[in-house]
Formats: structure tokens, C-alpha cells, sequence
């Protein structure tokens, strides 16, 4: 599986759509580990978000398979887009229940190239 790294040039996303009198807004998601859709997975998770923060719900591996810092880096990323500031989600080493809270950065502005004209 090929490595995840953060797209500097990443866009927000609108969780809101509009058809007809209707308007969808993204509020649970579901995400799997795997090179390609409809293959099995190695990692599955949701993610409910309210707001600006997320909860990740869920959060199962293959007993081969850690939650690595590039799943982390790849859950930022999404989130990111979807201009989420809080993740918080549960660890379970050791038979203990960790919570763990994750800051997540707002997008960097791309700067847009300015052409002199005179």
C-alpha cells in the first residue's frame, strides 16, 4: 500500500449540496484502508463530524496492521478539507481504553501568482 502524504495544494470540500428543496450535508463517513475500492481491507473507521470537530468511531485494523502516523496524516488531510479544526478518538493498548484528541490545521493558502502589467 503506497504511502499517504498530505497534498499541499488540498481544497475545502462543501459537506452542503442543495437539489431541489433538499439540502445534503455530510455528517458520517466511512473510511477503509485498501489500494483500491472493492478489495479487502486492512483498516475501517467512522468518522461522525458536528461542527468543526470529528469523532472517529470504529476504529478497527487487521491484527496485522497498525494505525500508522500516514493513516493519521491521511485522516488530517480529509478532515482538513472538510474544514474540521478537532478529531477525537479512542486507543486500545493493552487492554485499556485511550482518548486521544487531534488537532487539526487549517488549510495553507496557496498563494496565487501575481503578473506585473504595465
Amino acid at each position: 500500500m503506497s504511502n499517504a502524504t498530505p497534498n499541499p495544494q488540498l481544497e475545502p470540500v462543501t459537506r452542503c449540496v442543495k437539489i431541489d428543496n433538499w439540502i445534503f450535508e455530510i455528517k458520517s463517513v466511512r473510511a477503509i484502508r485498501v489500494d483500491e475500492y472493492g478489495q479487502p481491507y486492512s483498516a475501517i473507521a467512522t468518522m461522525n463530524i458536528n461542527g468543526d470537530k470529528a469523532y472517529i468511531d470504529g476504529l478497527m485494523t487487521s491484527s496485522n496492521s497498525e494505525f500508522s502516523r500516514e493513516d493519521v496524516s491521511a485522516f488530517k488531510a480529509y478532515l482538513q478539507q472538510l474544514d474540521v479544526m478537532k478529531a477525537e478518538f479512542n486507543r486500545y493498548k493493552n487492554k485499556e481504553t485511550l482518548a486521544k484528541s487531534l488537532d487539526i490545521p487549517p488549510l495553507k493558502k496557496v498563494p496565487s501568482t501575481l503578473t506585473l502589467v504595465s
